[in-house]
């Protein structure tokens, strides 16, 4: 780290001029020497002998040039590469130390506990601990992976100059001098490291594929030949040529073969290797970034980026592109042995199964990492795999589940699991799904509507004496990789993991906001508008998590629609385009809709608590943010008590619909669940938004459990229906306004405003307030979600 890189320059330079003098010794030898053996004044068989001796020679001359300006072209790319790796170490060192931390010889940051000893008394003081010791881990992680670059980086460069000094193992050399070779100078030196190390890494697909084992130091090399020019597009599209796509798909499916299954005590490394391969797919196939007339980066799915991929495909640089989609497309539905599927089964049904090579692809697509395919790739890929699935819906179909820690590795379904890959890119994503398009509006479609995609990707059999076929299945994690693409189009960001915290909820781009407004319709309506399905509540299982992430993340539009709140909204019967205020947008859906389908989401418990939470700290951030007045006749006061009791109150209703629905009515299933997501200001289950101080405050105050409003809601479901009472449940709202009240210095324990505070009667006001929207907000759940 501390070496001085201009000595490379430096060894360049002599070596170009190494090479310099060997074209000049050429010239000289040609003209002085050989000529003499081939003027015709010479003759005889000592001239013949001569003529060849001189040959050899001067073909030496010529190798040494090669030689030499390969040298010097490695040098060169050496300096390059390290002069970035190493300033990336040193400028992490350089804002480590500026963050507080050292960093010693061995490249970990330390943290001066001391500068925090004088917050020991501090209720934060042991998180802040907590905080500096996970910093020291991960400024060490990343110094450590800077350094591990550069080493790679060394090794590279080292193999290159030993592949263009002729350098040999003592067998090839051995061999060589036995048939006369193996001195001189390399006239097949190769000046590219690059393309040195993907020769290298060839040479080890070749072993795997012919059946050898490779040894530690092997599959330690081929990691960081993989790992080391994941980037790097010459490399990628160098060694994926050799191997071709089909060769590809034979070579990943054999490595998985290894990890899973012949040599799983090797399983870290293997899979290590199909991430890079992987990776050099993704790279070599990576579309380059078009921009507008103002130098702007044009996203995915828009018109002006379809525009310039166009003239891109007229151009060289799109050649391994296009040759690539063609021949996979050509092979995705060719079968091949992969052992997961293959020894599913030992006999029957299923036993000896193939795979298609798209379900290959897909797998290989899910293994890789860093930064990742262009939208544009994935995109055409699944648009190909969905075109060929539309020809025959049973094309993926095998026996047997490919879910869970075991094989769900393994994308069974190539449509989904591409759909998953896509999902690391939210812009792609958004693009992708965005039903301003007529692509994008029919993808959404097919993948979403009970008339599309047949998810059905099992195959079953009945024993009748004989093996018999049985109606077809969904596998378990179906639809998980549509689910994280829908949440990363809708939201922006990349899907959340289980018990992820998330950030604040929004902005929203106006394509965002059309896919969480098309989704929300087409689950809940489905695309016939003239035969609209009002079964919003049917949302699939493995929907429910991202969607309801998702939906959380819209708070401040569901809120208002909820409430019936803001002309935009045009709440309660929706409006057929979501608003739009320049770059920042939302969703108009219609109140029955959205209703519906959060309480499909709701189904699932985890999913429920997140919304509910959400809109509770909403409503309170609402509430914080009204005036310090309340006006005329407490309106601005009464106007956020209001959407809270709108808002809860059709909360309560979708969690007693549950219960009912679900839970054979057993209450306190709700309970556990409220257990599990209630913590006074935290947020366990994910993605709650977040609130101003003031809020966060009362939430930090208000101890009331939702749980409770809920199962009284529940309880009350049944005496509900055919009448007009639906106030219980009601206690919620009011202690989100007494506690608000408070925070406003306004005694709620004055029964009779003995001090004549003029807020008091704003307070009642708004208690009568939320109640009346409570209740009216109630009973259009009875009629949204058929109680009568």
């Amino acid at each position: 780290m501390t070496a001085n890189l201009d000595v490379l320059t430096t060894a360049a330079k002599d070596w170009h001029e190494v090479a310099d003098g060997f074209d000049e010794l050429e010239t000289h030898y040609r003209t002085r020497v050989e000529g003499v053996a081939n003027d015709g004044v010479w003759l005889g068989l000592s001239a013949e002998a001569a003529a060849v001796r001189f040959a050899t020679t001067l073909k030496e001359f010529k190798a040494g040039q090669t030689q030499a300006r390969a040298f010097a072209s490695i040098l060169l790319d050496a300096y390059g590469q390290f002069g970035v790796l190493v300033k990336n170490v040193r400028d992490l060192t350089v804002d480590a130390k500026k963050k507080g931390f050292t960093i010693d010889a061995e490249g970990r940051a330390h943290y001066d506990f001391d500068k925090l000893a004088p917050y020991r008394n501090d209720p934060d003081y042991d998180k802040a601990v907590q905080d500096a010791h996970k910093a020291e881990e991960d400024w060490t992680r990343s110094i450590k992976r800077g350094v591990k670059a550069v080493d790679d980086a060394d090794q590279g460069v080292k193999l290159a100059l030993h592949d263009a000094a002729g350098i040999k193992s003592f067998f090839e050399d051995f061999f060589d001098r036995a048939f006369g070779g193996g001195e001189g100078f390399n006239e097949n030196a190769v000046g590219d490291i690059e393309l040195v190390e993907a020769r290298e890494a060839k040479k080890y697909a070749n072993l795997v594929m012919a059946g050898k084992n490779l040894t530690k130091e092997d599959l330690a090399e081929w990691q960081r030949l993989m790992r080391d020019n994941a980037g790097d597009k010459q490399f990628s599209q160098t060694l994926l040529n050799s191997l071709g796509p089909e060769g590809m798909l034979k070579l990943s499916n054999k490595i998985n073969d290894l990890a899973y299954f012949d040599d799983v005590q090797e399983k870290r490394s293997y899979l290590n290797i199909n991430a890079g391969i992987s990776n050099s797919l993704a790279t070599a196939t990576r579309v380059p970034e078009f921009k507008d007339d103002q130098g702007r980066p044009l996203r995915y799915g828009t018109d002006a980026y379809q525009k310039a991929f166009n003239n891109w495909k007229h151009t060289p640089d799109s050649d391994f592109y296009l040759k690539w989609r063609q021949d996979l497309r050509e092979l995705g539905d060719d079968t091949y042995d992969l052992k997961v599927a293959g020894e599913k089964f030992a006999v029957g049904k299923g036993a000896g199964q193939d795979i298609r090579g798209y379900q290959s692809l897909a797998t290989l697509m899910q293994q890789g990492h860093g930064e990742g395919y262009s939208a544009q790739f994935i995109a055409d890929i699944t648009d190909d795999m969905i075109a060929m699935e539309k020809n025959d819906p049973d094309m993926w179909d095998l026996r047997g589940s490919f879910s869970g820690k075991d094989d769900g590795w393994f994308a069974n379904d190539p449509v989904d699991g591409a759909l998953s890959v896509l999902s690391r890119d939210p812009d792609g994503a958004t693009g992708y799904l965005d039903p301003a398009s007529a692509q994008g509006k029919e993808r959404l479609h097919y993948l979403l509507s009970d008339g599309g995609r047949d998810w059905d990707v099992v195959d079953n059999y009945d024993y009748r004496k004989v093996e018999v076929s049985a109606p077809d299945s969904e596998d378990t994690d179906n639809r998980n990789g549509l689910a994280r693409a829908i949440e990363a189009a809708t939201t922006g960001h990349a899907p959340l993991r289980e018990g992820e915290p998330g950030g604040a909820p929004g902005p929203h781009t106006p394509a965002q906001a059309r896919v969480m407004q098309e989704t929300i319709n087409v689950l809940d309506m489905g695309t016939d508008k003239e035969n609209p399905k009002a079964h919003g509540e049917n949302v699939p299982d493995n929907l429910r998590k991202g969607l309801g992430r998702s939906l959380a993340d819209y708070v401040e539009d569901t809120h208002h629609i909820l409430a019936e709140r803001g002309p935009k909204y045009g709440s309660p019967s929706g409006m057929d385009v979501i608003w739009a205020e320049g770059d920042d947008a939302g969703i108009t859906v219609g109140k029955d809709s959205l209703m519906r389908v959060m309480r499909g989401v709701s189904a699932d418990d985890q999913s429920y608590s997140l919304l509910y939470d959400s809109h509770r700290h909403y409503a309170m951030q609402e509430l914080a943010e009204a005036p310090k007045t309340s006006g005329e006749g407490h309106e601005s006061w009464k106007n956020p008590a209001s959407d809270a009791g709108a808002v809860l109150g059709a909360m309560n209703s979708i969690g007693a619909d549950v219960i009912y629905d679900e839970r054979d009515g057993k209450i306190g299933e709700i309970n556990d669940t409220a257990r599990y997501a209630y913590h006074v200001a935290g947020a366990p289950v994910t993605a709650i938004p977040l609130v101003g101080d003031s809020a966060q405050r009362m939430i930090d105050a208000a101890t009331y459990e939702w749980s409770k409003d809920v199962t009284s809601a529940a309880e009350a479901k049944s005496k509900e229906q055919n009448t007009d009472n639906y106030t219980s449940g009601v206690n919620g709202t009011y202690a989100i306004i007494d506690q608000w009240a408070e925070s406003r210095r306004v005694d709620i324990r004055d029964d009779e405003n003995r001090s004549g505070d003029p807020n008091w009667d704003a307070w009642q006001a708004m208690r009568r307030e939320a109640k009346q929207s409570y209740t009216s907000s109630r009973s259009d759940a009875a009629a949204y979600l058929d109680w009568d």
